[in-house]
């Protein structure tokens, strides 16, 4: 277990990049192996972080846990465990981060979660448990020696009824003690422009690192975009149903449009990238290299040098929020 110099707020304070991959627990052999395949050729890299999906529902607590500790006993990379409070009590929460502690685990990405079975259902807490991502940020926060990352959602949050409750939600995860936040998908970068320039003007200072899903598959994406309520372009969705027929082509397609949104995110000022590789980070490593990120770090601004008061003063303010 290798033992980072630097937090991860720190990292990002510093205006270096964050560059970081996401992956899932396997569910079987074959797919644990394509999971250490898949690590061990980001590992080079040197990413800011990797992260273990939780699962919908918390389906996969058990194979998110153990994967965890198997990657830091295993890796030189900081690991970022997911934790959604869905289907769990407090006494179970805190058990969990209380393993994770154990296995040196000191960054947790703290999301409320997806229903299980319909991830598009209704939502109930359970009845011993929180019911806001904000309460579960208080609650890893507890422990004195986490740092923690939220959701955000450029397109708005799939149940919040309008932007601005959805952004009164994501500043109320701020206050509870949030250190940076990753959104989720999205194919149009003025989406997530539009959000970070509301943020700030909230006077919101957290970083909000966007997650970049390479669309390399036609009914894959598509699927994702719709679960996750996410506007596919069409332009995209045409480009990809006409070479659905050819993997090299939508490689290449989705290689392609993600690194031209790449691009402007980091010209813009982006903290960084968070690549969605679903155990298989060749198109994310294309663009990675596409732009230019394998030379010589390149540096944004810090926080305070973008404008904004930061929210640390009013942690002690509540607000209901969704996600």
């Amino acid at each position: 277990m290798r033992r980072h110099p630097r937090s991860l707020p720190e990292v990002l304070g510093s205006g270096e990049r964050s560059i970081s991959f996401e992956f899932f627990p396997a569910k079987d052999e074959a797919g644990d192996r394509r999971l250490w395949t898949a690590l061990r050729r980001v590992e080079p890299v040197a990413p800011a972080f990797v992260s273990v999906t939780y699962g919908a529902g918390g389906s996969s607590r058990d194979q998110t846990i153990s994967t965890t500790e198997r990657i830091v006993a295993g890796t030189t990379l900081r690991l970022v465990a997911h934790l959604t409070a869905v289907g769990h009590s407090v006494t179970d929460l805190r058990a969990i981060v209380r393993r994770y502690a154990d296995a040196g685990i000191r960054d947790v990405l703290a999301l409320r979660g997806d229903p299980p079975g319909d991830p598009q259902g209704a939502w109930h807490p359970h009845p011993r448990g929180v019911r806001y991502a904000a309460e579960l940020v208080e609650l890893i926060k507890g422990w004195g020696a986490f740092t923690v990352g939220v959701a955000a959602f450029p397109e708005g949050h799939p149940r919040s009824p309008d932007r601005e409750s959805d952004l009164r939600h994501f500043v109320a995860k701020c206050r509870a003690g949030a250190d940076y936040a990753v959104t989720q998908m999205f194919f149009r970068a003025e989406d997530y422009l539009r959000l970070r320039d509301r943020v700030a003007a909230a006077g919101c200072t957290t970083p909000i690192i966007p997650e970049i899903m390479p669309a390399t598959h036609f009914e894959q994406i598509r699927k994702f975009a719709r679960l996750s309520s996410a506007t596919l372009p069409s332009a995209l969705a045409e480009q990809l149903e006409r070479a659905r027929d050819d993997a090299a082509a939508s490689h290449r397609i989705g290689v392609e449009h993600a690194t031209g949104l790449a691009e402007v995110l980091l010209r813009e000022g982006a903290p960084g990238l968070h690549f969605i590789t679903l155990n298989r980070p060749a198109a994310s490593l294309d663009i990675y290299r596409a732009l230019g990120l394998d030379q010589q770090p390149v540096r944004t601004a810090p926080p305070e040098e973008l404008g904004g008061v930061p929210v640390s003063a009013r942690r002690g303010e509540r607000l209901e929020e969704c996600g």
